[in-house]
């Protein structure tokens, strides 16, 4: 993949890291999304270390968390284009944000199988550089911002959540939390409690105007 600046020895690999399980059961990109996540996570960590020398441990982990995200990884598989290029099974909407997000991660992985741990690093250094340098100021994580917003508002007083029954089936469900604060409810979805958590935060924040 040229955009990447990586060109690969094997395109086999590259050919699996773009094949999601739903298109072939067995011979798909769930182990190279595997150690791509890994990878990534690694890489973002050296370079934010060397980015953000006066940080402290806390900031860091909020910028990392913010650059390793669904949401970031689905916006660079766009960048690149595999929303076009993943052969992906019949999926609802709401999961090709975390199809192109997982196949991101597996094209890293990919990278480091093909090329080794330098190579990927470098690929990683470069798209994520820019996306590190948008914010100069730490990121909050929805959850912690939520709950300040809301004590400054109503000293004292803490959102409540509701962790509410899963949706889709037994195997692979969606998480389903609404959290309620300052009068005002929102629902978020999510593969883990964690994250339906956070997105019903991140809501009720957009929700309240932050």
């Amino acid at each position: 993949m040229q955009k990447l600046n990586y060109k690969f020895k094997d395109e086999n690999i590259l050919n699996l890291a773009l094949t999601q399980s739903g298109a072939d059961a067995v011979n798909n990109n769930e182990r190279l999304e595997f150690l791509g996540d890994r990878v990534l996570g690694l890489s973002v960590a050296i370079l934010l270390f060397e980015m953000f020398p006066n940080e402290s441990e806390g900031e860091l982990a909020r910028r990392h968390a913010a650059l390793v995200s669904t949401e970031t990884l689905a916006c660079v598989a766009m960048k690149f284009g595999l929303d076009k290029r993943v052969r992906r099974g019949h999926m609802t909407g709401g999961r090709v944000q975390h199809i192109l997000a997982n196949a991101m991660e597996a094209i890293l992985g990919a990278i480091y199988i093909d090329g080794g741990f330098e190579s990927a690093k470098d690929v990683i250094k470069n798209i994520w550089r820019d996306i590190a340098s948008a914010d100069l100021v730490a990121p909050k994580d929805p959850k912690t911002a939520l709950q300040e917003f809301v004590q400054k508002e109503d000293s004292g007083t803490l959102p409540l959540y509701e962790y509410l029954d899963p949706t889709g089936a037994s195997h692979n469900p969606e998480f389903v939390v609404s959290v309620t604060a300052l009068g005002k409810t929102a629902t978020g979805r999510g593969i883990s409690k964690k994250a339906a958590s956070t997105a019903a935060a991140e809501a009720l924040l957009k929700s309240l105007a932050i």
